[in-house]
């Protein structure tokens, strides 16, 4: 089969031929469909000391199962999250990690749906969002800040606004049916109760000073950044970390309500998943660059 791999930090990207992988006990072999591209798995191709295994989230049928796998069986279409080599045309996939695919969905809409949509409902939890309150979603345009945007309507928001790097973008979320679209280079426009950032770095900061008093900032970025202890003591304001791995592993009975309320509200209409490109396996460089670049809107996809 064909996989991605690279060498050295930063890249390049180069197809191998290597043997389909065996699944192991609680594995499934997927046949991949689609595969997702994240944020965090770009930075590590750019930054890490050492190459790692190009995974992420896959879609596409199972065509073999390890011993002990109990929930799906050979010819189920599922999503899930691969920790190994993902970038290929058949990936490994533990069965916790992995999630139905409806029958009438395409591949793409579900590695654009359920991962990021997972991430979207977690931010949306931590920041303790109440009906009538206002939200303010920074990378508004990405894979998980459009699904945000939507979420945080459908939850009840009073008043929604995404926060983009360039006028593209702003056309995109608005279509989405924010309430306002603001630039991080201009006015952030007045201050709210909630701020989901995605960004992190020097953007904590003006991220952190769109909260209103007692608003809360919730902060799920790969990005990193410093906040100082006296910007939260002015105007009593909270920050929390998030991370999805942990409601995966604590929570699955949460994981699971919130997967079947992406898949509800997507067939209700009430949640557009946005799949920016369809790039070939030999075009991974290329779908890296959309990211690395910012000029995705919505999910960027690898199909093989």
């Amino acid at each position: 089969m064909r996989r991605v791999r690279y060498e050295s930090a930063g890249g390049p990207l180069f197809l191998e031929e290597v043997p389909v992988p065996e699944p192991g006990p609680g594995e499934l072999l997927v046949r991949c469909a689609a595969v997702g591209l994240t944020l965090p798995m770009v930075r590590k191709v750019a930054e890490a000391a050492e190459p790692v295994p190009l995974g992420g989230e896959v879609a596409g049928e199972v065509v073999a199962a390890g011993p002990g796998v109990s929930r799906f069986r050979t010819g189920d279409r599922v999503t899930g999250l691969c920790f190994g080599h993902g970038y290929a045309d058949f990936a490994v996939v533990h069965e916790a990690m992995a999630s139905p695919v409806p029958d009438d969905a395409g591949f793409t809409t579900a590695i654009a749906l359920v991962r990021s949509g997972l991430v979207a409902c977690g931010v949306l939890e931590a920041a303790r969002l109440a009906p009538g309150e206002s939200v303010l979603v920074t990378a508004a345009a990405s894979g998980v800040g459009h699904l945000a945007v939507q979420l945080a309507r459908v939850r009840g928001a009073g008043r929604v606004v995404g926060a983009v790097s360039g006028a593209a973008k702003a056309d995109f979320v608005r279509s989405l049916g924010v309430d306002d679209c603001v630039r991080y280079d201009d006015g952030w426009g007045e201050p709210v109760d909630c701020v989901l950032d995605a960004v992190g770095g020097e953007l904590l900061t003006p991220a952190l000073a769109a909260l209103a008093p007692r608003g809360r900032l919730v902060a799920y970025s790969s990005g990193g950044g410093t906040i100082r202890a006296y910007d939260l003591l002015v105007g009593a304001k909270s920050v929390t970390g998030f991370q999805m791995a942990l409601i995966a592993r604590e929570r699955p009975e949460l994981y699971e309500r919130w997967r079947r309320e992406l898949w509800r509200l997507h067939a209700e209409g009430a949640l557009r998943p946005a799949v920016h490109g369809e790039f070939a396996l030999e075009e991974a460089e290329a779908a890296h660059r959309a990211i690395t670049t910012r000029a995705n809107l919505g999910k960027v996809a690898l199909c093989p």
